[in-house]
């Protein structure tokens, strides 16, 4: 999964422009919560992704999420 597969279902989530949203910006300040980190969390998983929800908690950024979904896959 690329930083833009990333980037785009995050913004889908939130409802804006991937384009607002940089690589290293912290996801919360965007608006991302708890309920919405879960829904991405399942949705990655139905994709065959071993994340969970502590990790992406963890460092928030598209950046760090990239890199997690990429090493469990």
């Amino acid at each position: 999964m690329t930083k833009d597969d990333v980037r785009d279902q995050i913004a889908a989530v939130l409802d804006i422009p991937a384009t607002e949203i940089a690589d290293d910006d912290n996801l919360l300040d965007h608006g991302l919560d708890s309920v919405r980190v879960m829904s991405l969390v399942e949705s990655w998983r139905a994709g065959g992704a071993s994340v969970a929800f502590v990790d992406l908690a963890e460092t928030p950024t598209v950046e760090a999420w990239t890199e997690l979904l990429s090493r469990s896959s």
